[in-house]
């Protein structure tokens, strides 16, 4: 059996034991019995819901049109035959989130909506996001009404999802009615930006709810919370989409990529920001429907000015602007010297360097305001839309969720970008930067890519000479980067300083265990017990084998009664979401919670043996099945080669009977 198709079997039966086992009843952060009522609501991640046509639009030169339903994200023919009607099918207004005149889009509805973002015998696979998943639930019995998918359009802000869309009103709904169907609570999913939306869900709930009954709501209809790569300090990859442009893969220009990314609201959404900052709310609002004006302050702790960077590794932003006037072409940037001068007409860049809070709180954008005509636009949005959001000021860090059980689950140790070098490249907007030089997070230290020599043109002022001027980036070239490094690096995406925010989360005591990923029989498995945790991240005093991918639990169930916490990194996570460790992992851990006997809070990670016949393989080297104590040779008509004709001598209910 394939390798895709192993890792959506696992999916798919990670969810049934969730959603198809039987009946439960509720303890202290503790479920009983089984799963039948369960429902599994799925939060999507940033552009990973389907966008339809809700327009008639005829697109020249092309034999293309967009018509009511059609296919906009994402329909790679008509994005290679007729981009420019496809834009405006894509684009929204950059200051008030309103559609093209010509063309509106808005998200599809439904399981289909997230599965396969370009169906086709082609597209179809290399776009496939939740199908394979689906089909296997389906094989494994689990209702239709189970699986919930919450789509939404990723390219609003969060305060136009509701005003647009109701979305919030209507997930509430969603969970109500999940309540009511299937009798009991539901289990969230939410991947990547499906995080903050979450998070913003939360907070409006606060204001729709009777404070005394909003913990008892949640509690009713939110049995677990599994927050998947979520970016809860931001990401850094936004800088590099809003200044230069971020593809993802798609057959368009960087600057079509920049001009499309910086239309959508939701483009700041993941800005990455300082953990000392925060904004006290805007509105109090009660639950009757009453509105007060509350203060709106934005305050750091003296944390943010004593270290550097705002807790992230390094300065986030390095950009060259050409000045023939000094200090005062930075009204806003009062800390930066007026050397890096010459005598020429055109004077020779300065560099700037911004970190997390001068991003987010709009200084490095009033900073290239005279340069960047759409910095205008960004601090418009930035005001509107975040800072004087009327429910949550989303850059500003997470507290824990208020909900029974949450589990924080990311990868680390990939080589994950965490800064960035830009320059004028003498260009119109919106090609007018290039990157000179990334830094990147490669487990725990700093390093800059390869070096580059390029030619930079520096325009003076805003119609002023251009001047071409020799740049090299020898200083960078591969080599160590000053910084303030983790003990880890990204996802490949997100900072690791981003994702393992929330191990704040966690208690003063944690108990920490790393065991490898792929199956063992525990002689690799690592436990340090009440390790204390002061508000910062903890990190295990313990070994790695170079050739071990392994998973790291941070565990605390005693700090808050009745809630359980818990943070699992996984080695080398990539596309965590298939990750075959991950899905056991989850497996396992909902097998434990329906046993009350169980005689810890978690799962053992003593041991972890094949749980199906599809986890066994041939042993070339002993030239008999793997795990002789599991899984047994035994040929059935069809098999093709020695490994499937390895199963389990038992059930997969008696395997799984080690781990309660």
């Amino acid at each position: 059996m394939g390798g895709d198709e192993r890792e959506h079997r696992r999916l798919a039966m990670t969810l049934a034991a969730v959603l198809f086992l039987g009946t439960f009843q509720l303890g202290e952060g503790e479920l009983k019995g089984d799963y039948s009522k369960l429902s599994g609501i799925i939060i999507p991640g940033f552009a990973s819901t389907q966008l339809r046509a809700w327009s008639i639009l005829d697109c020249p030169y092309s034999p293309l049109d967009f018509n009511p339903l059609d296919l906009v994200w994402l329909d790679t023919t008509k994005l290679l035959s007729a981009v420019n009607c496809w834009l405006k099918c894509m684009l929204l207004d950059p200051y008030n989130q309103t559609d093209h005149p010509e063309c509106k889009s808005r998200p599809d509805s439904g399981l289909s909506a997230i599965t396969e973002l370009d169906p086709g015998y082609i597209t179809g696979p290399l776009s496939s996001v939740w199908k394979e998943w689906v089909k296997w639930c389906i094989e494994f019995g689990i209702e239709a009404n189970a699986i919930i998918a919450a789509p939404y359009d990723w390219r609003l802000s969060p305060s136009m999802l509701e005003e647009r869309d109701l979305y919030f009103y209507k997930l509430k709904q969603t969970f109500e009615t999940a309540l009511k169907l299937r009798g009991g609570p539901s289990i969230v999913f939410a991947h990547s930006l499906g995080n903050n939306v979450f998070r913003y869900f939360l907070e409006w709930l606060k204001l729709e709810i009777a404070p005394k009954q909003y913990i008892q709501w949640l509690d009713d209809h939110i049995y677990a919370f599994f927050a998947v790569g979520a970016p809860l300090l931001g990401s850094t990859e936004t800088v590099k989409g809003m200044l230069s442009g971020n593809t993802f893969g798609l057959p368009v220009s960087e600057g079509t990529a920049r001009l499309m990314f910086n239309s959508f609201g939701s483009s700041l959404w993941m800005m990455p920001f300082s953990k000392y900052c925060r904004a006290d709310a805007m509105y109090l609002k009660h639950f009757s429907g009453g509105i007060r004006k509350g203060p709106n302050a934005y305050q750091c702790e003296q944390k943010e000015f004593q270290s550097n960077y705002s807790g992230f590794s390094t300065n986030i932003i390095n950009i060259e602007i050409p000045s023939t006037r000094g200090i005062d072409a930075y009204p806003s940037v009062s800390e930066f010297s007026q050397t890096n001068y010459s005598s020429m007409e055109c004077g020779l860049p300065t560099q700037l360097s911004f970190s997390a809070r001068e991003i987010s709180d709009g200084t490095f954008f009033k900073a290239i305001e005279d340069y960047d005509s759409d910095s205008k636009r960004t601090l418009h949005q930035l005001k509107q839309s975040y800072h004087d959001d009327p429910v949550l000021n989303p850059l500003t860090p997470w507290d824990r969720p208020p909900i029974k059980n949450v589990f924080c689950i990311y990868g680390v140790d990939s080589r994950t970008e965490v800064g960035y070098y830009f320059a004028p490249s003498g260009k119109p907007y919106p090609d007018n930067w290039i990157i000179t030089d990334v830094i990147y997070e490669i487990e725990g230290s700093l390093v800059s890519r390869t070096k580059t020599a390029l030619t930079v043109t520096i325009i003076c002022g805003k119609r002023g000479k251009a001047v071409a001027a020799r740049s090299t980036c020898s200083c960078r070239s591969g080599n160590q980067v000053e910084g303030n490094p983790g003990p880890a690096s990204g996802d490949e995406t997100v900072p690791y300083h981003s994702l393992s925010w929330c191990k704040n989360w966690l208690g003063p005591r944690v108990n920490i265990t790393r065991a490898p990923q792929s199956e063992h029989d525990g002689s690799d498995v690592q436990v340090e017990l009440n390790v204390e945790h002061h508000n910062e991240d903890v990190v295990p005093n313990m070994t790695r084998s170079p050739r071990v991918k392994y998973i790291t639990y941070y565990e605390d169930s005693e700090s808050i009664p009745g809630r359980r916490t818990a943070v699992w990194e996984l080695d080398k996570g990539g596309n965590i979401v298939r990750s075959p460790a991950l899905m056991r992992e989850l497996w396992l851990q909902i097998w434990h919670d329906i046993h009350a006997d169980s005689p810890s809070k978690f799962v053992t990670k003593a041991k972890r043996g094949p749980l199906r016949d599809d986890d066994c393989y041939w042993d070339y080297g002993k030239a008999r099945c793997a795990w002789p104590e599991y899984c047994e040779y035994r040929y059935v008509f069809g098999d093709v080669h020695l490994g499937q004709s390895c199963r389990l001598r038992n059930s997969s209910a008696d395997a799984l009977l080690h781990y309660v």
